[in-house]
């Protein structure tokens, strides 16, 4: 990969703020002109800086307010067992992130639901039932200050 330089740098900026902002608008806050801010734009998409674009939605107006963040420790920790756990994890629509941590237990998640029934319909049908979960420990948010 190559170093990126001042320009590059303020395109990923401006672009993690407003994905959908136009190359000509984006040329003019980083300081260049159209043609060369594309054809960064291609190479930092090409060298997979850029991995995609996404869309934020208010996850409250679509039902979907009640955040926890769940410890989950697995029975076993060998690499058949951490790959099963991980594909399993990958395809579950109210796991919004899943992260390996390196702690007392081996897994953080962050968890989506409506509301307390669904996510302990989901804790008891679903978490508790993925390959080599031993045990986990919920922590309900109260606010969300930060996406």
């Amino acid at each position: 990969m190559n170093k990126l330089d001042q320009f590059d740098k303020a395109i990923i900026r401006q672009l993690q703020k407003n994905s959908r902002i136009s190359v000509t608008e984006l040329a003019d806050v980083v300081g260049l002109s159209k043609t060369p801010c594309k054809v960064r734009m291609d190479k930092l998409e090409q060298q997979g800086y850029i991995l995609g674009y996404s869309l934020l939605v208010d996850r409250a107006k679509l039902g979907e307010s009640h955040i926890a963040f769940v410890q989950v420790t697995l029975s076993d920790t060998k690499t058949k067992a951490l790959e099963a756990f991980n594909d399993a994890i990958r395809v579950i629509p109210e796991v919004e992130q899943c992260h390996m941590i390196a702690a007392s237990f081996d897994y953080l998640i962050k968890v989506r639901t409506s509301d307390m029934d669904s996510y302990r319909k989901f804790l008891g049908e679903t978490l508790s039932n993925l390959p080599f979960v031993l045990q986990s420990s919920t922590f309900v948010v109260m606010e969300n200050i930060k996406d």
